[in-house]
């Protein structure tokens, strides 16, 4: 597999930052050509990518930004608009700094060096933007908006534990769109004390405010719904899979080629087995890194199949029978499922590509 500096004239790195970014273009050897510090603007992209195009000796260029998502998501939207292929560069490890001190201009060394050392085949490329982008707004909202609604329901739930026997049986009931209707048409009796007169209030404000969440949250998963349907026609057809699950799981697996196969895609969800063997022991044990935002989207998908899908439920009982436990069970559920998803989304995706094409796909490197 050839590495990185055999493909390319010139490496740029960049180090970013709230204000400004610290440049450097680079031979494949490492040997730094030159340094330059831009504004984080319009502005600033614009003279980098001429500066660029001044100091480079050849046309296959790459630029490796730190923080794609991050304080660099700006020049990073403005250089693959400029045709150039960019990559995302994780911060500097402690090791790699050692001897060298700590400033700018060096980290932006090291975004070069670190960009040199990568195998071509393997590269990370910069999540896409677009569509996957607005999935991304709508499950960060989803999780804020459940969040809160969380908080509300507990304190809504409190109020009415403090209050007469019937206030307590709604508290031990399901908060419907009925009885939190019930309780903001409620009027307070005349002969309420101040204690009795403010608990009401605060009852009435929490239960228009989880009527709220939950309109929003329904609308929330609607949008979901039409923009996963756009992206991956039939994904949420699939047993088991749900809108805000299909999001999370495109959000994650972003566009097709950001992970070169299934077991990649299933090691960035911490869904791989790993190794936890010893002397006469050969065992795995689950893995407990990677994506856990795309890990609860798949366990959820697997718990949902164990319960409904009779398919599933017959591989349940034919595993338990051979002895397996459930978490054995679970966890080969999960790596197939993450399989079946790569696979899926590979296929969809790329096809949908034609009709709606995903912002954010770097051109390939000239490998002649």
């Amino acid at each position: 597999m050839p590495m990185l500096a055999e493909l390319l004239d010139a490496v740029v790195g960049v180090d970013t930052h709230r204000d400004t970014h610290e440049v450097e273009i680079a031979l494949p050897t490492g040997t730094p050509l030159a340094t330059c510090s831009i504004s984080n603007d319009s502005g600033g992209y614009a003279e980098l990518i001429d500066w660029i195009a001044q100091h480079t000796p050849g046309p296959r260029l790459l630029i490796a930004i730190e923080g794609t998502r991050s304080y660099g998501v700006g020049l990073a939207r403005a250089a693959i608009a400029a045709g150039l292929v960019v990559i995302e560069c994780a911060q500097p490890a402690r090791g790699a700094r050692r001897g060298k001190g700590k400033s700018d201009p060096i980290d932006a060394h090291l975004a070069v060096l670190t960009a040199l050392r990568l195998d071509a085949n393997r590269l990370p490329i910069p999540r896409a933007d677009g569509d996957r982008e607005a999935l991304r707004i709508l499950i960060s909202a989803r999780d804020e908006l459940t969040t809160v609604n969380t908080a509300q329901t507990n304190r809504l739930r409190a109020l009415l534990l403090a209050g007469d026997d019937t206030d307590r049986q709604l508290a031990r009931a399901r908060l419907t769109a009925a009885v939190l209707a019930g309780l903001i048409r409620r009027r307070l009796p005349r002969d309420a004390d101040r204690v009795q007169a403010i608990r009401q209030v605060e009852i009435r404000r929490l239960a228009l405010a989880l009527r709220d969440a939950a309109q929003a949250l329904r609308a929330n998963r609607t949008q979901l719904a039409g923009i996963v349907e756009d992206l991956a026609p039939g994904l949420t057809a699939r047993p088991g899979i749900g809108p805000v699950s299909a999001a999370q799981v495109i959000v994650s697996f972003s566009h097709p080629g950001r992970c070169r196969d299934d077991a990649a895609f299933a090691a960035l969800g911490g869904i791989s087995p790993l190794q936890a063997s010893s002397g006469r022991t050969v065992r795995h044990r689950l893995n407990r890194g990677g994506d856990r935002a795309l890990n609860k989207a798949i366990h959820v998908i697997a718990t949902t199949r164990m319960r409904d899908c009779p398919t599933t439920r017959a591989y349940v009982a034919r595993r338990t029978a051979q002895g397996k436990r459930p978490q054995e069970i679970r966890r080969c559920l999960k790596r197939y499922i993450a399989r079946q998803l790569h696979r899926t989304l590979t296929n969809t995706m790329t096809t949908a590509a034609h009709h709606q094409p995903l912002e954010g796909h770097p051109r390939p490197l000239d490998n002649t």
